[in-house]
């Protein structure tokens, strides 16, 4: 099992929509609304790093509305 931390911004006016879907998306375990730069912080179940990578690129940044994401793998400390 792979888990990291998504940061998305979304576009202005396209949040609900995105969020939905985001919310949708396989492998995306808690979504939380954030302050700042970012605007949601996603946390990330997978089998794998391909899988975790192949979510983020192919599904979520191709959702209308997000505009960036920043993807941090976590790991045990």
């Amino acid at each position: 099992m792979v888990t990291g931390l998504v940061l998305v911004r979304l576009m202005s006016g396209k949040e609900k929509q995105a969020l939905q879907q985001i919310k949708a998306t396989k492998g995306v375990s808690h979504v939380s609304a954030v302050f700042g730069r970012w605007d949601l912080v996603l946390d990330m179940e997978t089998d794998d790093l391909a899988t975790l990578s192949n979510t983020v690129v192919a599904k979520i940044r191709a959702i209308q509305g997000v505009l960036s994401t920043e993807t941090l793998v976590t790991t045990a400390i």
